[in-house]
């Protein structure tokens, strides 16, 4: 699926949480069409594009989903949520990236997420409940504090909802109130890569996805390469724009 460059309009901007917003975006559904882990870039002006995880899986009708962290002290981020407060219309490059939903597979899927990386999951978890509604998906969202997990209910729901699915929040901090009920559903402390490691999770069962910094990436990369999975069943954006120099 080759890149292309459109204009689509902006016909929601919502907050999310006091750090993190939400953008609407509709165009022509041939244009707009992408794969599930797929990722655009914004136009911010005629030399910077500013890439974001696509956060909705593709059904067609030209809707996509993104989900914007904010911050102030960088010119990008300003620039953009001023743009985003005026224009009616933005100039978008899509689809970019190789770090896609394997289709084909029916593997359970390990999906590891930190801070706004949610979005990119939540397209996956939107495409599989779609095509493939009986693959296990185990879900794990890293954030520093509970206001963070910006879509708690939403990973809450699926798991309420999906005997297949289930929500694992991680919080460096301790949770201000207590996560919706749910077998399925399970807080732990610390960080993500000191919790992948705790966990028991089977070598050689899952297909990998991982969505965050690259440290984020690479300490849980080296944590579950100690626990036998296949690195060649990992995937992520880091590997292609932060590769780790041997």
């Amino acid at each position: 699926m080759s890149a292309r460059t459109l204009t689509c309009q902006v016909t929601e901007v919502e907050n999310l949480n006091p750090d993190v917003f939400g953008v609407t975006l509709t165009g022509r559904a041939e244009a707009m069409q992408h794969a599930p882990g797929q990722y655009l870039e914004l136009k911010i002006d005629e030399s910077t594009w500013v890439p974001f995880s696509i956060a909705s899986f593709d059904r067609g009708e030209g809707i996509i989903e993104l989900h914007i962290q904010h911050w102030p002290e960088r010119d990008n981020s300003a620039r953009l949520r001023e743009l985003l407060q005026v224009a009616n219309q933005l100039t978008l490059r899509l689809p970019g990236g190789e770090c896609v939903l394997d289709s084909e597979s029916k593997r359970p899927l390990l999906l590891v997420a930190a801070g706004t990386g949610f979005s990119q999951m939540k397209a996956i978890v939107e495409a599989v409940l779609h095509k493939q509604p009986e693959r296990e998906v185990s879900l794990w969202w890293a954030a520093r504090e509970h206001r963070d997990l910006y879509l708690e209910q939403l990973a809450c729901q699926w798991a309420q909802s999906h005997a297949n699915v289930s929500f694992h929040a991680v919080t460096e901090l301790p949770l201000e109130e207590p996560l919706a009920a749910g077998e399925r559903i399970t807080h732990h402390l610390g960080r993500i890569d000191q919790v992948l490691k705790a966990a028991e999770i089977t070598p050689d069962a899952n297909d990998v996805y991982l969505s965050g910094s690259p440290g984020m990436v690479y300490a849980c990369l080296d944590v579950l390469d100690s626990k036998g999975i296949p690195l060649d069943r990992v995937f992520s954006d880091v590997f292609a724009y932060a590769p780790r120099s041997v």
